[in-house]
């Protein structure tokens, strides 16, 4: 999984390649293995040995998007998803088609709601279908003025990437 470092402002590319039985996980971060032996672990808290070294950490605050910790007496802010949030801004603010007519989604998710019906009348930026993706509501918006002709979807059914939501004339 992709993580931004907020201070560092740096990616890591980070994962758990395998947990031992005692206490000796092995981390992959930027394609590189590590050895971290766990000393204690508690449900928000961890202390460990890292290349050597004693570390601490505590947990201060963690939603879905980023988990603020306190390492060695440091805050650091690490972004969860952070090319996605990404893509969500440039889809909320840019147009969202592939065909002159078809208005397509640009992520993959749910329809939880839909805001206009074939036959509305729409202008350019108007939402049109609400998706949820990753606890997220994101807005699929008309990339064109006209009328709606079809809604291809329907409420709580799953669209993938570049699914055709609607057809605009």
């Amino acid at each position: 999984m992709e993580f931004k470092v907020a201070e560092a402002q740096q990616e890591v590319d980070g994962e758990v390649v395998h947990s031992l039985s005692n206490g000796l996980v092995i981390l992959k971060i930027n394609r590189k293995e590590y050895q971290v032996r766990l000393l204690k672990s508690g449900t928000d808290e961890v202390e460990f040995i890292f290349e050597n070294s004693f570390h601490h950490a505590k947990i201060l605050r963690s939603n879905s998007s980023e988990t603020t910790i306190l390492l060695d007496g440091h805050p650091l802010t690490i972004k969860k998803h952070f090319r996605f949030a990404d893509l969500i801004y440039k889809t909320l603010s840019s147009t969202v088609s592939v065909g002159n007519n078809n208005l397509t989604s640009q992520i993959p998710g749910r329809v939880v709601n839909i805001v206009l019906n074939a036959g509305s009348v729409v202008k350019a930026g108007d939402s049109v279908i609400i998706l949820e993706s990753m606890k997220m509501q994101v807005a699929i918006k008309a990339h064109k003025d006209g009328n709606i002709r079809e809604i291809k979807v329907k409420q709580g059914t799953t669209v993938g990437r570049y699914d055709v939501v609607a057809i605009i004339e």
